[in-house]
């Protein structure tokens, strides 16, 4: 192009301004190529001749197009020039408050004075795994570079922050290391990470100090390496300083301050551990007092100290260490303030013996006052012959003092690095590194030092290391597009670094001159002038020869070379140091021993990722000067620095530039003088130079594409090639092929062209505009027209039509009038005739109704007779029918009780017959034998118990004999005067009860009139309420009315903040889960490194043989059948221990559940102790009764006596069974090598079966026996207590006759059950004896004890006042209940505790009788039907399967095995859904069934520990994980559907009700299973989070879903970052829907619960809203209006699939609100103060920082769209003032909801379900 294309009229242009640097013009008038002037307009409308110089031709830079202003990268900018530059930074900070800007691989930083909301943890996670390119500029960006490029190129990562002071550069270093810390945190729990940010605040307290230009100015540089293991965890770090400003110790400027610490430590001398440092404020002392303000607004210096000492204990720093490092730097402060006197001759001077400092400081040291004094003021000569000591004049004394305090402080320094550094390393060995380095950037002053010198000079070295990265990248770009590549010129600062380190440079030259002895200053500088007078980087000032200047690469510096021997030399008298190193501090004097060798030696290896590089402090090593060689400390930095730059050469670099905006500390004030400054010096310009003099714009060829076909003509649309097209269309538009160049992926373009591109297209659209406005406006004159005639038509029509109306409403009232006058005359002629006709009437009615009423009493009359005459008749018919019935029934009677007579006696005669004793005696015959053998044993028992009735009577008599004797001595025995004192004492006390009570009468009587007044009162305030009451009433319902919209809203608000609660307690407790798996998770983990690693010889190892399941189970084996019974579940607990314990959930929940029992049992106590009071009262008002109810004693004995044999019975039988199973069980493990021994085992426990159930059916036989005995005896002494007075003999009237022999037996059965009977009453009455004697001795001791009781309150009582004795009386009263309530307590709980025990067993025989009598009815049926002449075995019938597993203990493993462990979810496609939960289920309750706690205890826990183990090792499988979520809710729903609890029964058929557990609740395991459940939702939603958040982005903000809709920007050089992999990563909304659709239909084949699907894509939803807000709220590129169109669109598609699958009551789509409205902010108008109400009302999801971000970043893609100003959106600020939103800028994608799991019972029946033969459960049998 040329130039008069270029400088056309309104173009714009950049000209000098001396105030503002740069200032933007436009142009008036074209330019001529020859003209010596521009004509230009000012932005203020002035206008100003601009002239061109003629010999150069020199025209001002052209300004970037306005779409282009802003850009995140500045080598987006087409014009790539110093103003376009410095304009793009100040709009991005003052506009859109932007402070970090690409600047190619350079990020630029401003400070902004003020703290920003964008360095939270969620800011850290949304940069995170993402490409530099793809989100806004910022640390965490670089940081993130540097993090991938290291774990993918596996090469050492550098990044390289430089600044000037008060720039921002130890803030940038501080959040680099922090993301770092976060995102590549420890694997173990070492904490390195936290102890590597701990490091900050200790390197700032001792480092950093307050300047002019920065209250937190570093005054040190430092290279921290942050180590990191194979998988990128943290593993340690290292630290490295350099230069650090010891002359501040000493001095300060006006208007600054000393190091942090020593402020600290003055506002901390107040605390106890510090009183021995004799410190008082900072301004009390020399050192810290010089600068003047010692206070720093908004620091307060105790709080910061204390989290120095904090961070010092975390590092590992003992607490006496602490405290010799701080008495170290008090000392300093006290030597500073050391008073030192001049003597009169001058040249010598003394302290006084008595100076407190000095004190202080030698005892803070632990050194020699004496010699300290001495030495402070005097120093030794050494010659050849002998050694001098010499006086020193007050200046030397004092420099001699400074530089004392330097050395001390710097060793200190030194030596706290060390520490530093030993704290964060780690003996395992490092994988790789990343370097943070912040250094001091380029500093000029009006007096520039020895500082300033060594500063300036690495940066020179730094410099040159960056432009030849820059340069290296930009070659390695153009040679992997295969564009042809010419050398690029740029500044190489080499002369200028040679004349500084070259041989015989500037520091070998101040080396030399400090080895001279008297070597001086001026003699160096003048040597400076002599060897490099003749370099073009060197030159001499006019007016000084003391001074030199260094052409450096930013700007020139003069140095005066005052002070530069002394600081390089940093000399240090020896006798102080050796008074300091015979400190009797041991810390003290290590600081001060020799280091024999100060520079650690280095190896590099020279390949890229095994390049390690072994770096130590690079401290110089401050030694006391001595006739040996010592190395100067221009000769340490320069070695340091060259060790800096091998290892930075060996890494991958990174850049961070930070610009100061102001010298004010102003917040978001921008000066460009000072940014100019900077710019030129941080090396900003000289890469925009670099890329400037190639191709700086580039784009691919589909981005330039669709950017640029507006240019394409049609017919080369339909060419299919894209490249091809690009190629045809830049040919024709760019004449000179060398201003582009065309790569292998991308088009290249030279300075300028995308804005002549731009200008092209920006003409295109202006021409389509106009066309389409011309016709618009065409249109819309037509359109005027053709409304303006339908209006005068409408008009006129409307005036004719009036005029019409009102001729035809006169003529209508016309009309009406004639009819009023005719309706008017006609009604009152109507109404006179309607009075007559009224009057007549009335008159007719009366005289009728007289005549009715008189016939109708007549005929009243005649009805009422016959009536009576009816009612007669009846009743005498009725008499004469119930004579004549009352007589048949007695006939009836009579004959009835004839027949029954016969028959009764018919009956009789058969009963007697041999037939019926034959069918009684049928299958008796082997019972008769039993019996017979069991009369010979009664026989034995009876004579046995006989004689010991006897003994026992003999025995009771004697005792009772005894008794009598003892009680009648005792009789005698007392004292008749001793028992009348008693008797008075009693008598007296009595009658003081008496009196007592009578009072307590009178006071009762008292509060009853009381009480009846205040009744009476209350009566009549509560009729004055009533009436109140109906007025209140009355009132209430007009005012209910006005209320009930207020109620309910209220009610409303309400429910929703219960609902809210209800949802935040949920998601803690499942963030509680969550985090314990989490834990668990590390656990395992840590387990699996520590058995890695001990894998040693000496190791112990589990025996073989323990089950791995107890490893495995996370709680101790304890029995589940003792839930209930809270006392043996607490013993366990004691006998396992109280660690084990307290890990036990089940105990845990027991005890639980044992409070609330007891709650409940104490309100059941207070009612039965109120009902047992009552009942002693009515049993002491009653009689005893004597006599006894026969009937009942003989029924209680026998029950006692059957349960007895039954329990004695039952534990023989259980004893039998144990040993005979332990001996089965011992012959099996002993043959465990052969074959056969399984099958002879199944074979013993079969027979023992059957015993057993022989057994019971005997045992239940000679009850039922037992029973019939015993009524038989019953019915015969209830006879005989009928007719008592008839004699024996006559009592018996068929004594005589044949006694059958079934007779006797169960006579000889009843007189064994009566001597049973009465042998257990005799006892019983014995026992009951002894057991009263005892009670009554009890009772007399318990009786002496509370009289003598009574006795003593009594005497105390008599002291008190009336009324303390009625309160003294009240309060032994109700100690004396509380003290009974206690006992009957305890007694109840044992007795409930018994009777749980006696329930259960209960329950037990109860199933055992049943299935006997069912046995027996089955038998006796068939023994009806088939009479067999043999004795046979009875075959028990085979049940229906009823739901139930069976399998032994030992096949557990096999069946966790196959059903768990080993089970893929293809193997049970087809069959029903959650199978593997039934089975399980159905395995549980056969173990309840048999009553087994232990095998349910260790199937749950097997189960559940084997679900842990499938989901850890399947942990990214979603398949899996689904299956295992639906079949772990399912059995938690089948525990609660057949728990027996009916709320979970409702929807239980009958036969499901059967299938209820009888034994167990397993209410704990239920709680266990659903925080198992929570744990498998969690891992679920992170697999699918996983498997969808690397499309969000892609497919929801960059894929085009409506085509051609989004426009393409120019993009820099963040596009091609080398983070990105190669190859399209795209994603497409349907990816998402189509991976959507595979979770759906997963999760539905499984059978999930429809309730938890709809949760999981409700948690879906949210983190693709959550990340692609995120996103954008980052991106600035995607902030546009077209952005905004796809985002809605893609919107609708994910609302469409919600509905199609039936998702939408799920409320996903309500968890995309917030994106919704930030797509609706992109689209709405931007501009009135309307709009801005409109956006205020529409974005209420938004937060107020979210909308004024989503302002900030908009960015047109046309220039025909306007940008919004920053009045709009301080507009929008004002307007949401109000609102109270959180602080956070991003949604927490992070954030889960609590996942709920209703209750769903299942329809099918156990005895339903079939299991498939491929789960190879054959070793199942269905019960």
């Amino acid at each position: 192009m040329s130039v008069s294309e270029l400088y056309s009229q309104y173009t714009r242009v950049w000209i000098p301004d001396p105030d503002e640097v740069w200032r933007s013009a436009e142009l008036t008038k074209d330019y001529k190529e020859g003209e010596k002037s521009l004509q230009l307009k000012l932005e203020d409308e002035t206008i100003r001749e601009y002239p061109v110089d003629a010999q150069n031709n020199q025209l001002p830079f052209l300004r970037n197009p306005d779409i282009l202003v802003g850009e995140n990268d500045l080598t987006a900018l087409s014009y790539l020039h110093e103003p376009a530059v410095l304009h793009n930074l100040k709009v991005r900070f003052l506009e859109s408050n932007h402070i970090y800007t690409y600047c190619g691989i350079v990020l630029v930083a401003i400070n902004p004075y003020e703290q920003l909301p964008i360095y939270g943890q969620d800011v850290i996670y949304a940069y995170s795994g993402q490409n530099m390119g793809d989100m806004d500029p910022h640390i965490f960006a670089v940081a993130e570079e540097a993090y991938k490029q290291m774990a993918r190129d596996e090469k050492n990562q550098s990044i390289i922050v430089s600044g000037e002071s008060g720039a921002g550069k130890t803030v940038s270093a501080k959040y680099a290391m922090r993301y770092f810390a976060t995102v590549g945190g420890s694997a173990s729990e070492t904490n390195i990470e936290e102890k590597v940010l701990a490091s900050s605040p200790i390197m700032e307290a001792i480092g950093n100090a307050k300047t002019t230009r920065n209250d937190n100015s570093s005054r040190f540089g430092k290279y921290i390496q942050i180590g990191f293991d194979k998988r990128y965890h943290i593993i340690g770090a290292n630290m490295r300083t350099y230069l650090l400003e010891k002359s501040r110790v000493v001095f300060q400027a006006d208007d600054e301050r000393n190091y942090h610490i020593f402020y600290q430590l003055c506002a901390a001398a107040s605390l106890p551990e510090f009183k021995e440092l004799a410190l008082t404020c900072a301004e009390d002392f020399f050192y810290t007092s010089q600068g003047g303000d010692t206070a720093i607004e908004g620091v307060d210096d105790a709080e910061d100290f204390e989290k120095t000492r904090q961070a010092f204990t975390l590092l590992g720093v003992r607490e006496s260490h602490q405290i010799s490092i701080f008495k170290i730097i008090a000392s300093i402060l006290h030597l500073g303030s050391v008073a030192i006197q001049a003597e009169r001759d001058g040249d010598s001077c003394s302290i006084s013996p008595q100076d407190e400092h000095l004190s202080n400081f030698c005892r803070l040291l632990g050194v020699e006052h004496n010699q300290m004094e001495h030495w402070l003021c005097h120093r030794k000569l050494v010659t050849t012959s002998e050694t001098y000591v010499k006086t020193m004049s007050l200046q030397q004394v004092i420099n001699a003092r400074n530089a004392l305090a330097k050395h001390i402080y710097a060793q200190l320094f030194g030596w706290i690095v060390e520490h530093i550094n030993k704290a964060l390393h780690t003996s395992i060995k490092q994988h790789s590194f990343i370097g943070v380095l912040d250094i001091y950037g380029f500093e000029t002053f009006e007096v520039n030092s020895f500082e300033q010198f060594c500063i300036n000079y690495a940066n020179e070295k730094l410099q040159q290391q960056f432009n030849s990265h820059v340069f290296k990248l930009e070659q390695e770009e153009y040679m992997k597009e295969q564009i042809p590549w010419t050398l690029i010129d740029f500044y190489d600062n080499q002369p200028c670094i040679d004349l500084i380190e070259a041989k015989l440079g500037i520091l070998d030259l101040l080396d030399e001159e400090c080895k001279v002895p008297k070597g001086t200053d001026q003699n160096w500088a003048q040597k400076l002038y002599d060897r490099h007078s003749s370099s073009q980087h060197f030159q001499k000032p006019r007016m000084s020869n003391t001074a030199f200047i260094v052409v450096h690469f930013a700007d020139k510096v003069e140095y005066l070379s005052d002070g530069f021997l002394e600081k390089n030399r940093d000399t240090v008298y020896e006798e102080q140091i050796n008074i300091l190193k015979a400190s009797k501090f041991p810390l003290v004097a290590d600081l001060f021993r020799d280091d024999k060798d100060p520079i650690p030696a280095t190896t590099t290896s020279g390949k890229g990722s095994s390049s390690k590089i072994n770096i130590r402090s690079a401290r110089p090593p401050m030694k006391a000067s001595n006739k040996e060689h010592k190395k100067s400390v221009g000769h340490q930095f320069r070695t340091s620095l060259h060790l800096l730059m091998e290892t930075l050469n060996a890494t991958t670099p990174h850049y961070v530039r930070c610009i100061k905006p102001n010298d004010e500390k102003l917040p978001f004030h921008f000066d460009p003088k000072r940014a100019v400054q900077q710019l030129r010096a941080c090396g900003v310009l000289e890469t925009i130079r670099i890329s400037a003099a190639g191709y700086p714009s580039r784009w691919t060829y589909h981005d330039f594409f669709n950017r640029y076909r507006v240019l394409v003509k049609k017919r080369e649309l339909a060419n299919t090639d894209k490249k091809a097209i690009c190629r045809s269309v830049l040919e024709s538009l760019v004449k000179d092929p060398d201003k582009f160049q065309f790569g292998r992926t991308k088009i290249f373009f030279r300075a300028g062209q995308v804005a002549y591109l731009e200008k092209l297209r920006a003409d295109k659209f202006r021409a389509a505009t106009i066309m389409i406005q011309k016709t618009v406006r065409g249109w819309l004159q037509k359109v005027k027209y053709r409304r303006l005639k339908r209006a005068t038509l409408t008009l006129q029509r409307y005036c004719r039509g009036y005029l019409a109306r009102r001729l035809a409403e006169h003529l209508r009232r016309t009309r009406a009038a004639v009819v009023l006058q005719k309706q008017y005359r006609m009604r009152r002629a109507r109404l006179a005739y309607q009075r007559v006709r009224r009057a007549a009437i009335v008159i007719q009615a009366f005289a009728r109704a007289t005549f009715v009423r008189r016939i109708y009493r007549q005929v009243l009359m005649e009805h009422k007779a016959t009536i009576i005459q009816k009612h007669a008749r009846g009743w005498m018919t009725r008499r004469h029918f119930q004579r004549l019935r009352a007589a048949a029934i007695v006939i009836q009677c009579a004959f009835r009780r004839l027949k029954a007579k016969q028959e009764l006696k018919a009956l009789k005669i058969e009963a007697r017959s041999a037939e019926h004793l034959k069918r009684l005696n049928v299958g008796m015959e082997n019972k008769v034998v039993q019996l017979q053998r069991k009369i010979d044993d009664q026989n034995k028992e009876f004579k046995t118990l006989s004689e010991q009735l006897s003994t026992v009577t003999s025995i009771h008599t004697m005792e009772v004999e005894k008794l009598k004797r003892e009680l009648a001595h005792y009789q005698q025995n007392q004292v008749a005067d001793a028992s009348l004192q008693l008797q008075e004492e009693v008598q007296s006390l009595r009658t003081e009860l008496q009196r007592a009570h009578s009072e307590r009468r009178v006071l009762e009587d008292a509060h009853s009139r009381e009480k009846d007044e205040l009744r009476k009162r209350v009566a009549d305030l509560e009729q004055e309420n009533a009436l109140l009451k109906d007025e209140k009433e009355q009132l209430n319902n007009q005012i209910l009315c006005q209320s009930k919209d207020e109620f309910a809203q209220n009610s409303v608000k309400e429910n929703l903040l219960m609902k809210k609660e209800l949802e935040e307690e949920r998601s803690r407790y499942q963030n509680l889960v969550k985090e314990y798996s989490r834990l668990e998770q590390r656990y395992d983990n840590l387990r699996d490194e520590v058995t890695i690693l001990k894998q040693t010889p000496g190791h112990r190892r589990n025996p073989s043989n323990q089950s791995s399941l107890e490893s495995d189970s996370n709680y101790p084996s304890i029995s589940t059948s003792e839930i209930g019974d809270t006392e043996d579940a607490l013993q366990q607990v004691e006998e396992i221990g109280v660690e084990k314990a307290a890990m036990d959930m089940t105990v845990f929940l027991k005890l639980q559940k044992r409070v609330r029992e007891l709650e409940q049992e104490r309100k059941k106590l207070q009612v039965q102790l109120e009902k047992r009071e009552q009942d002693s009262k009515k049993v002491q008002m009653e009689q005893p009764r004597n006599d006894v109810d026969l009937d009942q004693d003989a029924d209680l004995a026998y029950n006692s006596l059957k349960r007895q044999e039954l329990e004695s019975e039952n534990k023989k039988l259980k004893n039998d069974l144990n040993e005979l199973r332990k001996a089965v069980a011992d012959q099996a493990t002993q043959n465990n090598s052969s074959h056969s021994s399984p099958d002879s085992y199944s074979l013993l426990l079969n027979q023992l079966k059957l015993a057993n159930e022989e057994l019971e059916v005997r045992k239940e036989e000679v009850l039922i026996l037992r029973t019939q005995i015993v009524n038989a005896d019953q019915r015969r002494l209830a006879g005989k207590s009928m007719e008592p007075n008839i004699n024996a003999r006559a009592s018996w009237p068929n004594s005589e006759k044949h006694v059958d022999q079934e007779d006797a037996i169960e006579a000889y059965h009843g007189v064994c059950q009566t001597n049973r009977l009465l042998e257990a009453q005799l006892q019983a009455q014995s026992l009951e004896h002894e057991e009263q004697v005892e009670n009554l001795k009890a009772q007399v001791e318990a009786l002496k004890e509370e009289m003598d009781k009574q006795q003593q309150t009594f005497c105390q009582t008599l002291l008190l006042s009336p009324e303390a004795q009625v309160e003294f009386g009240v309060q032994q009263e109700i100690s004396r209940l509380t003290n009974e309530n206690l006992d009957l307590k305890e007694l109840v709980e044992k007795l409930e505790k018994n009777e749980r025990k006696l329930k259960k067993q209960l329950k037990i025989y109860m199933k055992k009788v049943q299935d006997l009598e069912a046995a027996q009815a089955l038998a006796q049926s068939d023994r009806r039907h088939h009479e067999l002449t043999r004795q046979v075995t009875v075959q028990r019938k085979e049940k229906d399967f009823q739901g139930m597993l069976e399998y032994h203990k030992e096949d557990e493993a096999l069946l966790i095995r196959h059903l768990v462990t080993d089970l893929k979810p293809q193997m049970l496609s087809g069959t029903v859904p959650c199978l593997p939960a039934y089975i399980l289920y159905m395995c549980i309750r056969h173990a309840d069934y048999t009553n087994d706690d232990l095998k349910v205890h260790s199937l749950l826990t097997s189960t559940i520990n084997g679900i842990k183990k499938v989901l850890k090792k399947h942990n990214d499988d979603f398949e899996m994980t689904s299956f295992w979520l639906s079949n772990t809710c399912r059995l938690l729903h089948c525990l609660k559907q057949y728990s027996g609890d009916e709320g979970f029964m409702t929807q239980n058929t009958a036969k499901q009700n059967e299938h209820c557990l009888k034994n167990f609740d397993l209410t704990e395991y239920r709680q266990v299973l659903s925080d198992l459940s929570i744990q498998i939702y969690q891992q679920l939603i992170k697999i699918a989070e996983g498997l969808l958040q690397p499309m969000i982005v892609s497919a929801m903000l960059e894929n085009e879903s409506i085509q051609g809709l989004s426009g393409v920007k120019p993009m820099g050089y963040r596009k091609r970052s080398s983070s990105m992999a190669d190859g399209d990563n795209s994603y497409c909304l349907e990816a998402i829907i189509r991976q959507m659709n595979c979770f759906h239909t997963v999760m539905c084949d499984q059978g999930l619960d429809p309730e938890i699907i709809l949760q999981v894509f409700k948690q879906l939803f949210y983190m693709i809203t959550a990340v692609t807000l995120n996103n954008l709220l980052l991106r600035k590129d995607v902030c546009s209006w077209s952005t905004g169109m796809q985002l809605r669109y893609n919107i609708s598609e994910l609302e469409e699939w919600l509905r199609g699958r039936n998702l939408h009551q799920s409320g996903a789509a309500q968890t995309m609100e917030p994106l919704i409205q930030a797509a609706q902010l992109l689209q709405l108008k931007k501009k009135t103060h309307e709009d801005a109400e409109a956006i205020c009302s529409l974005c209420t999801s938004l937060s107020t920082q979210q909308i004024v971000k989503i302002l900030n970043l908009y960015t047109p893609l046309n220039e025909f769209e306007e940008r919004v100003t920053v009045s709009f959106i301080r507009t929008i600020q004002a307007q949401l003032q109000e609102r109270n939103d959180p602080q956070q800028l991003l949604l927490d994608s992070k954030h889960m909801f609590p996942v709920l799991f209703p209750f769903n019972p299942s329809s099918l029946t156990m005895d339903s379900i079939h299991i498939p033969a491929c789960l190879s459960l054959e070793f199942l049998n269905e019960v």
